[in-house]
């Protein structure tokens, strides 16, 4: 997503020898997108990165189903108020929305990771709701707290070392047609821009360490919606050096620069992070529109080709009531949605916003999952009347 990386020992050329300190031969590994013409990274093994044998694994998370729902209508859903079973990353997410290009899920992991994951399926996106840890993979490691969002790409083997002691809540898009940034925010050359909403700086990198054993030998990967066991025979962190355009990356919502106008933007100019078939935004405290005669408040409007969910995360939430940090409101495409009774007229004049929220404007339509059936809130349609 950001250009090349390099840490540890390397050899002058790809594809040419690297030799340990006994002379003994290391083991080239490259990870590729778009088969072999898209961003890759090219790691160097004490051991053979592609011995690992099959074995059953019960790790898995839940997979998103469809419930029958013939009504269309705007919903919030509490996802405060789902369940909140103990387990692993690995395990916790529960899925609320979906469609065929991003699953939107929340979880609440209690414990590390026991295993390491690569999630064939999907680049992965986490926003830190509540919580704090470490991500770990090959590549080094990441400190990760609330108000991150954490970027795993596909194919990436990891796992998740939750602090102790610290209650954990995520959201999680899992982008089954890639992630990247917005190619409006990058020059000719690659580099974002100045006038972009970020810079490099603001986003954090793996901290490499090189080898270690973390006494770990199983892997999990999803594959095809679904989960397969492995087994190394020894550890897969034994990486000497590495270098390349695929790894984890950190971004802290708050490094996002909100675009501030005369009159009210619309969302794109929050656009934080491209998806196939999604649009995903940030939404951070910010001054309001400064036209003598603006209205500050989101206009009413019928997005007749997306699908709309807001991820409300902490904040004065003014344009909606009866909203919760860690509601998620979806407002399906073809149907008018605007601010609650009220909140147009007493948004003029205001000064500022304070709210934190993540949005995704999908194109294709979602579907609901049990999980978020049973955290519907069956009066939030009639509450715009």
């Amino acid at each position: 997503m950001l250009g090349r990386l390099a840490a540890g020992t390397i050899p002058a050329k790809p594809h040419t020898t690297l030799r340990d300190e006994n002379g003994r031969l290391l083991y080239e590994h490259c990870l590729t997108r778009e088969g072999f013409n898209g961003p890759f990274t090219i790691s160097y093994h004490l051991e053979r990165p592609h011995v690992a044998e099959p074995f059953a694994t019960d790790l898995a998370f839940a997979l998103p189903q469809s419930i029958a729902s013939t009504s269309l209508k705007r919903r919030h859903l509490r996802s405060a108020q789902l369940n909140r079973p103990e387990g692993p990353p690995l395990q916790a997410r529960q899925p609320l929305l979906f469609n065929s290009d991003v699953v939107i899920s929340v979880l609440f992991p209690t414990v590390s990771d026991p295993a390491y994951f690569s999630n064939g399926d999907a680049d992965d996106l986490f926003f830190i709701q509540a919580g704090s840890g470490m991500l770990r993979c090959p590549l080094g490691d990441l400190r990760f707290q609330a108000g991150d969002y954490v970027i795993v790409p596909r194919g990436m083997l990891h796992r998740f070392i939750l602090d102790a002691g610290v209650a954990q809540y995520w959201l999680s898009v899992e982008c089954l047609g890639g992630l990247d940034i917005l190619p409006e925010w990058r020059n000719a050359h690659g580099q974002l821009r100045m006038g972009a909403p970020y810079c490099e700086r603001d986003f954090q990198k793996p901290v490499f360490h090189g080898p270690r054993d973390e006494r770990l030998r199983q892997l999990v990967v999803k594959r095809q919606q679904a989960f397969h066991g492995f087994l190394w025979p020894h550890s897969p962190l034994d990486v000497v050096g590495y270098d390349g355009a695929v790894y984890p990356l950190i971004f802290p919502i708050s490094k996002f620069a909100p675009r501030v106008g005369q009159v009210h933007l619309p969302p794109t100019y929050h656009g934080t992070f491209s998806a196939r078939g999604a649009l995903i935004c940030s939404f951070v405290p910010r001054p309001l529109d400064f036209h003598p005669d603006a209205v500050p408040c989101p206009y009413p409007h019928s997005s007749v080709d997306v699908d709309e969910v807001l991820f409300y995360a902490h904040g004065n939430f003014t344009s909606r009531r009866g909203i919760e940090s860690g509601s998620l409101s979806l407002h399906p495409a073809g149907l008018p949605h605007g601010p609650h009774p009220g909140a147009y007229e007493a948004s003029l004049g205001a000064p500022s916003t304070d709210e934190l929220a993540v949005m995704l404007d999908c194109y294709q339509p979602l579907s609901l999952t049990p999980f978020a059936a049973g955290i519907d809130d069956t009066d939030y349609e009639a509450s715009f009347r």
